[in-house]
């Protein structure tokens, strides 16, 4: 910290407290956020998480500088790459994650960017007037026509391909047909709670496909459980039904009579009985033979 100004050194120690005394720390990208937007996003996560703009090399001297207090917390300066900010909060990382998730909104493209997925513009009409509007989308390679007195889009046409840098004319002919290619927020690339980072591949995990799983993974324990009869809080009222049930067929099928049993014995004697009278009605009295057809 010798060659460190003043201030930069105030700002240091400041981050370096936060980060010591936060929950849950956060290193987020925030490329290409216009600022009227970054300040409504920290408008919007206000009570839930600050945000702090800092030098990357700031940042790391904070992280190292906490990690007196939180050893782990250093593994966060791996994360900290091209404009980055620093997010602290009280909500766990994979919340915080969704949260700035939620803040991203679609931007249009400006030129130079890389495609993040194929990039179309749909056969149609325009709300566009004849005029030089035509000639500037045709130019772009857009196929725009005039129609019955309206600019139309004769047919669908790929511009942009996924992963390939998006030209500025195609940029302002998009933007002019209000298609936005790029996503803009923050992106949280890592986050550190409880002696643990977390990377982003972890916090983005799907939760409702995490419930299923367990979900999932629930009933087939469960089902394994009752068909070795290993008896647990969840397992032992099913085995009793199913040792009842089994202890009530051995009974009747040897014949042996209990007070649960008794009932179906008689009834299954009461059904042999009647299949006899029927297959020898002359050993049966004019009662018996009625019952029997």
């Amino acid at each position: 910290m010798a060659h460190v100004a003043p201030y930069k050194k105030q700002l240091v120690e400041a981050l370096a407290t936060r980060c010591a005394q936060a929950r849950v720390v956060g290193i987020a990208n925030i490329h290409g956020i216009p600022a009227p937007q970054f300040q409504a996003i920290r408008k919007k996560l206000t009570g839930r998480a600050t945000i702090t703009v800092a030098k990357n090399n700031l940042l790391r001297l904070a992280l190292l500088q906490a990690s007196e207090k939180k050893p782990e917390l250093v593994k966060l300066g791996d994360t900290i790459e091209g404009q980055t900010a620093v997010v602290t909060a009280d909500i766990n990382p994979f919340r915080l994650f969704k949260e700035l998730e939620a803040t991203k909104t679609r931007a249009p493209a400006r030129g130079g960017e890389i495609a993040p997925e194929d990039l179309w513009v749909r056969g149609g009409e325009t709300p566009f007037k004849p005029g030089p509007v035509v000639g500037e989308l045709q130019k772009a390679g857009i196929p725009a026509a005039i129609e019955r007195g309206k600019v139309v889009i004769r047919q669908d046409k790929l511009m942009v391909k996924a992963g390939q840098r998006i030209p500025r004319d195609v940029a302002q002919q998009l933007a002019r047909l209000e298609i936005f290619p790029l996503v803009v927020g923050l992106d949280l690339r890592g986050a550190y709670e409880d002696g643990t980072v977390f990377r982003r591949d972890a916090l983005a995990v799907d939760d409702t496909v995490v419930r299923g799983q367990i979900a999932q993974a629930w009933r087939e324990a469960l089902a394994l459980a009752l068909e070795i009869g290993y008896p647990t809080k969840e397992t032992i009222r099913p085995l009793l039904a199913k040792a009842h049930a089994q202890a009530l067929g051995l009974a009747v099928e040897s014949e042996f009579p209990t007070k649960e049993s008794i009932k179906f014995l008689l009834a299954k004697a009461y059904a042999q009985m009647l299949a006899l009278v029927a297959r020898v009605p002359g050993a049966a009295d004019e009662d018996l033979r009625a019952m029997t057809g």
